[in-house]
Parts: C-alpha cells; sequence; structure tokens
C-alpha cells in the first residue's frame, strides 16, 4: 500500500512537471466566462457571459474524449499506465459545448493516454448545485464535482475528501491563492477543494484612457482616487461608470474597507448604522456623484453604464473580471483593461480586502479512486491546461504561474495580494426582507437622494 502511495505521488509530480511550462496568452476573447454560482446571487449578468444553454443540460454520461496530444514527457508511460483499468467519473457544472467543457474534454483524453484511467463525464450545467446534496446523501456513484467553494465547503464538507496531504505532497500552496485555500480550511476545517476558475473583483480600468487623461499610477486611497477621477473628467471622459445591478457591490467594496464584514454583518442584522463610520463611507460617495466623477445615467440600467467603457466614454467600472468580456463582446472592442483594489479609505479598518471567490473541484469521500481524481484535477489546473482554459474560456489562471487573458491583467497579482476575501454583498443579503430595500437606499445614494452621510444612515436606520 505504501509502494502504490509513494507510486501514485510520484506521477502527480511527473505530470506537474510536464505541464507546468503552459501555453502562450492566446486570449481568444470567447464570450464563455468562469460561471458564478455561489453567493453572487445580486449578479444580472445571464450567468457572468457564460455560453451554452443552461436550460438544456447533457446529462448523459459520456467517455471524455479519444484524441489529444501527449502532453510534457510523457509522464503516464514512464509511469507505466498506473492506473489502468481504472474509471473516474466526474459532473460537470458546464454543458457540453461550452468553452470550459472543451478543456476538459481534452485534459481527460490526456490523462487517460498518459494513465489508463477513463474519466467519464456528465455534464449537469449551472444546475448542478439543486441536485448535489441529494446525490450525495444518497452515495451516488461519482468521484469529482465542480461547484462554488463556498458551497463545498459549507454545504457539502462531510461529503468530501479531505485533499490537505495530497495537495502537500504537490507543493499546492506554492502556485495557488492563500486567501482562497485559507477561506476553505476556514470554513470546512481542511482543504477539501481544489480551484479550478477563480474570480476577483475590484475596479477594472481602461489603461488607455488613463494615459490619455495623464493618470501615471493606479490610485492607492480615496484621496488619490478623487484626485485621477478629476483628470478622467477634465479629459472629457466620464470616471466611474455604474449599472444599477451593481450599486449594492460598488459601495459595499466601500463599506468593507471603512467597517469590515464583520462590523457590517452586524448592522445590517441589528442597525445602529448612524452611529458607526457608515456616516463616513456615504458622505465620500456623496462627494463623488457631487463631482460629477459618474459617467453620463449612471447608476443605469444594466449594461448600458459598463459598456460605455468599451465606447470610449467612461473609464471604470467596479465590477468582478467577468465584466471585462461582457464589456467587449457587447461594444465589439478589445479595451486594453487594467485592475486594481478598491482604493484605501481614511480611517478604513480592512483596506486589503478585496471580493474573491471560486469555481472549485472535489472528490466524494467515498470515493475508491481518490489519488486517482486528484492526479486529473491536478492535470487540469495547472499547466498546459490550466492555461488553455485561461485563454479558450477568458478567465484567471489556477495556476498563479500561468498568465492571464489581456483583458484581464492584473487579476492574477490582485488574488495573490488579498489576505483575506469579501464576500458579494454577504451582510446585507442574509436577511431576506431587508436585501431588496438595501439594494434599493444603495442605488439612490449612487442617485444623488442624500444630501450628508446622515441622512442616509437615518434611512438605513429607519428598515428596523
Amino acid at each position: 500500500m505504501k509502494v502504490k502511495k509513494l507510486f501514485s505521488l510520484l506521477l502527480v509530480s511527473a505530470l506537474s512537471l510536464s505541464l507546468m511550462t503552459g501555453c502562450g496568452n492566446k486570449d481568444s476573447g470567447a464570450s464563455s466566462d468562469a460561471g458564478q454560482t455561489g453567493d453572487d446571487a445580486g449578479q444580472t449578468s445571464d450567468d457572468a457571459g457564460q455560453t451554452g444553454d443552461d436550460a438544456g443540460q447533457d446529462d448523459n454520461s459520456v467517455p471524455a474524449g479519444t484524441e489529444a496530444e501527449q502532453t510534457g514527457d510523457n509522464a503516464g508511460q514512464a509511469a507505466g499506465n498506473q492506473y489502468e483499468g481504472v474509471e473516474l467519473t466526474m459532473w460537470s457544472m458546464w454543458t457540453s459545448e461550452e468553452a470550459q467543457a472543451l478543456v476538459i474534454k481534452e485534459a481527460a483524453a490526456a490523462f487517460e493516454e498518459q494513465t489508463g484511467a477513463k474519466i467519464n463525464i456528465e455534464w449537469k450545467g449551472r444546475e448542478i448545485n439543486n441536485i448535489l446534496t441529494a446525490a450525495l446523501e444518497a452515495g451516488e456513484k461519482f468521484d469529482i464535482f465542480e461547484d462554488d467553494y463556498r458551497r463545498i465547503a459549507q454545504n457539502y464538507n462531510k461529503f468530501t475528501y479531505d485533499l490537505t496531504d495530497m495537495a502537500k505532497a504537490i507543493d499546492y500552496d506554492s502556485y495557488s491563492y492563500p486567501c482562497l485555500n485559507n477561506q476553505v480550511i476556514e470554513w470546512a476545517g481542511n482543504l477539501n477543494s481544489i480551484v479550478e476558475q477563480p474570480q476577483v473583483g475590484g475596479v477594472f480600468y481602461d489603461k488607455d484612457a488613463f494615459t490619455a487623461a495623464g493618470v501615471t499610477e493606479e490610485p492607492g486611497t480615496w484621496a488619490e482616487f478623487m484626485d485621477a477621477c478629476q483628470k478622467i473628467k477634465d479629459s472629457g471622459v466620464g470616471p466611474l461608470a455604474l449599472d444599477s445591478a451593481y450599486s449594492d457591490f460598488t459601495f459595499y467594496q466601500h463599506l468593507v474597507h471603512q467597517l469590515g464584514e464583520e462590523k457590517l454583518t452586524e448592522l445590517a442584522a441589528n442597525g445602529g448604522w448612524s452611529d458607526s463610520n457608515a456616516v463616513k463611507a456615504a458622505q465620500a460617495v456623496i462627494d463623488l456623484v457631487n463631482a460629477g466623477y459618474l459617467v453620463d445615467g449612471a447608476p443605469d440600467e444594466f449594461p448600458s453604464s459598463q459598456n460605455k467603457v468599451g465606447f470610449g466614454q467612461a473609464a471604470m467600472v467596479v465590477c468582478a473580471n467577468y465584466v471585462t468580456a461582457e464589456v467587449n463582446k457587447a461594444t465589439g472592442t478589445e479595451v486594453n483593461w487594467g485592475l486594481f483594489n478598491y482604493p484605501a479609505v481614511d480611517e478604513g479598518t480592512d483596506n486589503a480586502a478585496a471580493y474573491a471567490g471560486a469555481n472549485s473541484l472535489a472528490i466524494t469521500s467515498y470515493s475508491e479512486n481518490a489519488q486517482a481524481a486528484f492526479d486529473f484535477i491536478t492535470l487540469l489546473t495547472t499547466g498546459e491546461f490550466d492555461q488553455k482554459m485561461a485563454d479558450t474560456a477568458a478567465q484567471i489562471p489556477a495556476d498563479s504561474r500561468n498568465t492571464a487573458p489581456a483583458s484581464l491583467s492584473g487579476t492574477v497579482e490582485t488574488l495573490l495580494a488579498a489576505d483575506k476575501p469579501a464576500s458579494w454583498c454577504s451582510a446585507i443579503n442574509a436577511d431576506e426582507n431587508l436585501k431588496t430595500s438595501f439594494k434599493s437606499i444603495f442605488n439612490e445614494l449612487y442617485e444623488g437622494k442624500y444630501a450628508s452621510g446622515e441622512d442616509f444612515c437615518k434611512a438605513l436606520d429607519n428598515l428596523y
């Protein structure tokens, strides 16, 4: 048994080393973005630009392909096709013809050629999260599944394999994203998933608009951000685009930096906004609005305002990484995108906070071939196939040594720098009775309906 385990670890190392070279950055401009499936219910972007028809799912189990280029140094052959006769079943959150699915099929075919293991893939589509709990409780036979990393950690933890030792054996921490790994461990008590499609939020901007306005550095503080807005406005471009669909997410970033998510959760549950630094946060936004730093029409109906970045009418938008592909596709342009974290605010409690999340891969706790499943996950999320996934699906690479598409410039660095991921508005979305009211009042803040931060916070306190 020890020999077999050692052999498995040697295979993982061989696969990882042979596939680390990665492809060049092709930036195909594909419109199938990484699917947002977790707490990101506030998004109204039709599954964030994903291709494929979520309703038309193909649930039939099919072999994952029969042809693929031999990759690396023929690691599987060197290992003697260790997994000959092994069959693994994967439940995927994609439909069979999406960009992500095509890469998964190719990786599965390469894994079979190298190791002898066949991967049968069932394309469940986005509705996978509606069927996983019952399937796992019933012990339904599958080895690997994809879903939002928070659900895997919190909802499915007792049905998942602890990957800590296998991840340590391949030095997973050296190339993955600590903020995401640490969050999983905090939620689940162990590392029970491997990141497949990372996501990050912040201020996405047109580098060319910055250059034309004479903004030479990405603003790191609120004062620097306001200065940049003035320069951009003076150049004849609207500084900040904002659709009403994202007013809550945009102000949530400011609140998290100002108060920290723990305090924000407390206020959202109990009130007391007027006695907190939420007053200061709201006043900062009121000053931004009064200075004319929102593009004309903002907050607008989605996606009218964000598209103005593509049309050269606005320079920045606060959103998650899928916005870049959405804007490029909708406007038929290739914006020279950049990204910086939401700027640090005066007297901020958590100025390093940044929204981050992931769709991840997990192994069922009852899988009979957990090491083989892990080896396949490693092949898919590192080196060549991870780079193909990033290029083909226009997403952030799971392997930080790989290169993000040009439209996602800066995302890898932002994720690596994040200490702890902020959620997608989870504090203000926790109470269904208040959720809509919060969003409405946040939108009114950007519409200029409040004369002061005190007035804004009174409106919030009146909800209780």
